[in-house]
């Protein structure tokens, strides 16, 4: 039987607690991308066919990993911000309209519904640190009868917070706003669940929790809104029936394709299938279980070190994979640096440290960063 070692081998060199910004790949990744390049290497596009099955195989990972209804319900986009792009550029706009959303999100969760402000678009922030009890309440308070979207992070990438969805898709839909969810920060880790969540649009790039490459995203439209969305970008592949490269007036594809106006990656394709393959094969109702369960060492290891201090919500309901914390005594920077000096990838975010484990981090290791802890001053 393989040891997490050789199906994980960052394992081997570090204690990599960094998935919420770029996770290391699975040995199975590595293994699919360098088939796939001797393969191109050897035979060219000999075997495309076969590569089609990948990416058709990929989109079915896809729709059972967000339990969508139909696998062409989802495009296959660059990252996330593209995706975001889509549905900032491709609404009807009038002046006078407003977006919702939270002032901590990342940067790809802003900028895009700022930039709305030359067509008179208001984007409207809600400040978390205000509302540390019930955020949600205090998000939907913001709407009203101008509000076109809400556009959410499912976890806050500073400080993990977890976002009641349900409670925010239920609202929505009764309003009749569309609903954005920005899932990078879920998606390969905590089960997601877009019908239950009743999202119309969910993007999420595969670099993080999903354990794949960058440029590869998933990009989720509720089929009753895909009509919704103007097209701004044109290309081969978005065609209905991409293959008659001879037709003079052209359709649309039907489904979420019609967003991938080019060649697909079939590199990233390939090591995305590999990835999602290795979560799925576990089930992610039991990912999120070995991950809580890290998660909860940390907390309690922090908990018992009187020079920190937890910066997340504890609440069962509102954790993530992302837990993080600062010194009462050193300085982040310094924090992060003697972090670095034995061999801990984490990183700074949120006036504090991150940690972001997986499933598949051995609890040594977490131990390991704890014992670093309790003798940094």
């Amino acid at each position: 039987m393989p040891t997490p070692e050789s199906r994980f081998p960052a394992l081997q060199n570090c204690l990599y607690l960094n998935h919420a910004a770029v996770a290391p790949w699975p040995q199975v990744t590595a293994d699919a991308v360098q088939a796939f390049a001797a393969e191109n290497a050897r035979q060219g596009t000999l075997n495309y066919p076969h590569w089609l099955t990948v990416e058709q195989a990929l989109r079915e990972q896809a729709r059972e990993l967000l339990n969508a209804p139909a696998a062409g319900d989802i495009a296959l986009v660059k990252n996330t911000s593209e995706g975001l792009s889509f549905v900032a550029y491709g609404l009807d706009w009038k002046a006078g309209d407003n977006v919702v959303g939270i002032r901590q999100e990342f940067p790809s969760n802003r900028y895009v519904w700022q930039s709305l402000a030359s067509q008179g678009v208001e984007f409207r922030q809600l400040d978390l640190r205000e509302y540390p009890d019930d955020p949600e309440t205090a998000l939907l308070a913001l709407c009203d009868s101008r509000t076109r979207l809400l556009s959410i992070s499912a976890v806050q990438y500073t400080n993990g917070l977890r976002m009641d969805l349900a409670k925010i898709g239920a609202f929505c839909r009764a309003k009749g706003i569309l609903l954005c969810v920005d899932a990078i920060q879920q998606i390969g880790a905590i089960p997601f669940d877009v019908q239950q969540v009743q999202a119309d649009f969910v993007v999420a790039d595969g670099h993080k929790w999903m354990l794949g490459p960058e440029g590869l995203a998933l990009f989720y439209v509720r089929r009753e809104v895909l009509e919704s969305l103007r097209l701004t970008q044109y290309g081969w592949h978005m065609a209905e029936g991409l293959t008659d490269y001879t037709m003079e007036d052209y359709q649309p594809a039907l489904d979420a394709r019609r967003f991938e106006c080019g060649s697909p990656n079939m590199l990233g394709i390939h090591a995305l299938h590999a990835s999602l393959g290795v979560l799925l094969e576990i089930g992610m109702d039991a990912v999120w279980e070995q991950l809580s369960a890290r998660v909860q060492y940390l907390l309690d290891g922090l908990q018992a070190l009187p020079d920190m201090e937890i910066l997340n919500d504890t609440r069962i309901q509102r954790r993530s994979g992302i837990v993080t914390f600062r010194s009462r005594r050193a300085a982040n920077e310094a924090l992060f640096k003697r972090l670095q000096t034995q061999g801990i990838f984490c990183a700074i975010r949120g006036g504090g440290i991150r940690l972001s484990p997986h499933f598949y981090t051995p609890f040594a290791q977490l131990q390991q960063v704890l014992d670093v802890l309790k003798t940094s001053h």
